[in-house]
């Protein structure tokens, strides 16, 4: 049974909450420039058939860091609260549904539809299927009437009941399929079969860096289709999710290698050698896989892991070490309410595309002034979340 980690820090770590802010401010940037034509590729995903990554390509890999980074605290405060066996495990499965449920809604809303056969247009379908996930998993506060709030998230599920009932598929079957999971639906799987070994190992850190080679070695071998077990399709879709729990895996050495244990020296070599070990097993593994986000190769996710171990390290050094906190205020507000603020910018756009109005001129859809528009709209997504934190309006998954 996994047990409380005495030795593990405490306190709330200013670093992490800043690497999380900061990621999320910067994939609502990428996901606006995404749709912006005529941009340099460094701003852009590499093609899948590319051998080379841009730091768009890190940025998923940085949220699956961070996840892991973050499970040994949860974890430890919920045991310390003496939370049981099944509350710890109620917790995780309804977690992991959410963002698998929430993934699949939003791939659907993308694609494989057939709008002339549905009773409502597919932007307002999206919009709600963008929606709905508020009511359902908002944290209310307890003075929040009870009946109210059974309302809004009853109301919501019945939603997305009639959502799926509502959606017409290109080959005219009615409801919403898997396509693919979508990236809240990959962050689930990730976040799911990692928990579950966390808590099989209790947290053992070598237990834990052998499971990073293990997902490091199913990976390799799922991007083989010479090998014979890759006819296996439960093979492949656990090792498919095993090329991103790599990531998450990453996050949990490189944050008990921080915070779990004596008080380190003032250079962390064990972190600095993880570091290193990911770089080169990426650099050696490069010419037999390539670099590819879109194919998920091992050096993707390596040099990935590497460069936030990097950025992290840095983090530290400024705010654990030199106390240069105030600077990271401004990304605050989306560490707070990550999963909000990724889905708002969606909510926006289907509610437009639902009425038909089209605020922003051609003229921002473009070059120089589409990078500039996705920046100031960066931005204002995160004041407009302060408003939503200051009026209790956040997801808690």
């Amino acid at each position: 049974m996994l047990k409380v980690k005495e030795n593990l820090f405490s306190g709330r770590i200013s670093s992490i909450d800043a690497f999380r802010g900061i990621t999320i401010f910067v994939m609502i940037f990428v996901n606006e420039l995404a749709s912006i034509a005529n941009v340099p590729q460094w701003l852009k995903h590499m093609p899948a058939e590319a051998d080379a990554m841009t730091f768009v390509d890190v940025v998923f890999p940085a949220f699956l860091f961070i996840v892991g980074m973050s499970i040994p605290f949860a974890f430890n405060a919920r045991l310390k609260r003496k939370d049981s066996k099944v509350e710890i495990w109620k917790h995780t499965l309804k977690r992991s549904f959410a963002l698998i449920i929430i993934g699949v809604f939003m791939v659907n809303a993308e694609y494989g539809f057939d709008e002339s056969k549905m009773l409502i247009p597919i932007a307002v379908w999206a919009f709600f299927a963008y929606t709905l996930p508020i009511p359902v998993w908002n944290k209310y506060e307890k003075s929040f009437p009870k009946y109210l709030k059974y309302i809004l998230q009853y109301g919501g599920v019945l939603g997305f009941i009639a959502l799926y009932f509502l959606y017409v598929q290109d080959s005219g079957a009615i409801g919403i399929t898997p396509k693919w999971w979508g990236i809240l639906g990959l962050i689930g799987w990730a976040y799911l079969i990692t928990v579950i070994f966390y808590w099989l190992c209790n947290g053992n850190f070598k237990a834990l860096v052998i499971f990073f080679l293990i997902c490091v070695a199913a990976n390799c071998i799922n991007l083989s289709p010479e090998l014979a077990i890759n006819q296996f399709a439960a093979f492949k879709f656990v090792a498919g999710h095993l090329t991103h729990v790599t990531l998450v895996v990453a996050g949990i050495i490189i944050s008990l290698l921080f915070f779990d244990g004596k008080e380190k020296s003032k250079i962390n070599w064990l972190v600095i050698g993880f570091g290193a070990l990911f770089l080169l097993l990426g650099f050696v593994l490069r010419p037999y896989f390539e670099i590819s986000k879109i194919r998920g190769t091992p050096s993707w996710t390596l040099y990935s892991a590497a460069i936030c171990t990097a950025l992290f390290y840095l983090l530290y050094i400024l705010m654990e070490v030199n106390k240069k906190v105030k600077w990271s205020a401004f990304f605050m507000p989306a560490a707070a309410n990550p999963m909000l603020i990724y889905i708002l910018p969606g909510i926006i756009i289907y509610f437009n595309k639902s009425i038909g109005l089209h605020l922003l001129p051609d003229y921002f859809n473009s070059g120089v002034p589409g990078i500039i528009w996705s920046l100031i709209f960066s931005i204002i997504m995160l004041y407009v979340m302060r408003l939503f934190n200051k009026f209790h309006i956040r997801l808690h998954l």
